[in-house]
């Protein structure tokens, strides 16, 4: 068993335009403020990160990494959701995921894809140069469109959707091996890696690939009614990144799952601060503590209902409440009496 590393915030959510969220500086000392000894990356954000500069240069990687340590934080993992996210788009999205790009590449899908190929291989290299040993990505997704069947769907179609998935990243996670950088895609609804059986899908089509592993995220799983605790029994050894995000599911006589296009505050299922949901974190960590999980327990602030800077501040704490530092010796030593191969064979009633 191993102590998971925490807490940590995932940065996304809080980036910005004003100070202290406009800044590296600024938010690493903000984020240390609230309880933080760790911060996840978004790689995109360029008031934050240089993503290019990153993968060229170990340099400019330990002067960014030395700047959260001034702090008093360590940087956990880069995160490429949105490069992920562009490595295959159905048609269909082509339009609401281009601002997720360069402009020099919007319009043009394969121009687009091939730049958030790029992007995820670079977030890759500077994973490395700053000494890390997992990546936070979408799958993106091709077959989303047809999840529900009507009209019924055409023989092979999810077929061919998860075999051009499969191509597409099969290069990025050689990548990944090269760098020796686990990705870790995010199990999440509008990827066409969803659920358990979409990864194992997507898994035997990348030759069960060591570097292809779980961004573990019980909300996701809370929302599709999907039972989270029996999720980290079976894929326990794939999951190498972990995200602290609550949520709670209430289905009525008027929605359920699908939520009625409503408002996220009006849906059903929505996402909660930790503690405040469904979610049973302390048998989560439990568990993962039992499996010997040694990744960062980070916290990713996305709530219906509640501030973001109170989320943050209370998720700190609630992380911190919930990391179980790993005994060193059996509850019952007191009681043993040593090893005697002669007294065993007694109480067994075996030997000569």
């Amino acid at each position: 068993m191993k102590t998971i590393k925490g807490p940590a915030l995932f940065l996304a959510q809080f980036a910005g335009d004003a100070p202290p969220f406009n800044s590296w500086g600024a938010i690493t000392r903000w984020a240390a403020d609230c309880g933080y000894v760790g911060v996840q990356v978004p790689s995109w954000d360029a008031r934050l990160f240089d993503l290019e500069k990153a993968a060229s240069s170990k340099d400019y990687c330990d002067e960014f990494a030395g700047v959260a340590a001034e702090a008093g934080l360590a940087i956990t993992e880069l995160s490429t959701h949105l490069q992920g996210q562009l490595v295959a788009v159905h048609p269909a999205y082509d339009t609401a995921f281009d601002g997720f790009a360069a402009s020099a590449v919007r319009g043009n899908p394969q121009a687009r894809q091939a730049w958030a190929v790029e992007q995820v291989k670079m977030a890759l290299t500077a994973s490395r140069n700053l000494g890390l040993s997992a990546h936070a990505t979408f799958s993106g997704a091709l077959a989303w469109p047809y999840l529900y069947p009507w009209p019924q769907r055409p023989a092979g179609l999810v077929e061919a959707a998860f075999d051009e998935l499969a191509k597409r990243w099969r290069p990025i996670l050689d990548h990944a091996e090269d760098q020796g950088i686990d990705v870790c895609y995010e199990i999440h609804p509008g990827e066409d890696l969803h659920d358990g059986v979409t990864f194992e899908m997507f898994l035997d089509r990348v030759g069960n690939h060591a570097r292809a592993n779980m961004l573990y995220d019980p909300s996701h799983y809370v929302l599709q009614a999907l039972d989270y605790l029996d999720n980290i029994d079976i894929y326990r050894d794939r999951i190498r990144m972990f995200h602290v995000k609550d949520a709670e599911l209430n289905p009525t006589g008027r929605q359920g799952v699908y939520g009625g296009y409503q408002s996220w505050a009006n849906r059903a299922g929505r996402f909660r601060s930790p503690g405040d949901g469904q979610v049973d974190f302390g048998a989560i960590f439990s568990k993962l503590t039992q499996y010997g999980f040694d990744g960062w327990a980070v916290v990713e602030w996305e709530c219906a209902l509640k501030h973001p800077e109170d989320g943050a501040r209370e998720g700190a704490e609630f992380v911190r409440a919930h990391i179980i530092r790993v005994t060193e010796k059996a509850f019952d030593d007191f009681a043993g009496s040593g090893t005697d191969h002669a007294a065993n064979a007694r109480m067994l009633g075996i030997g000569g």
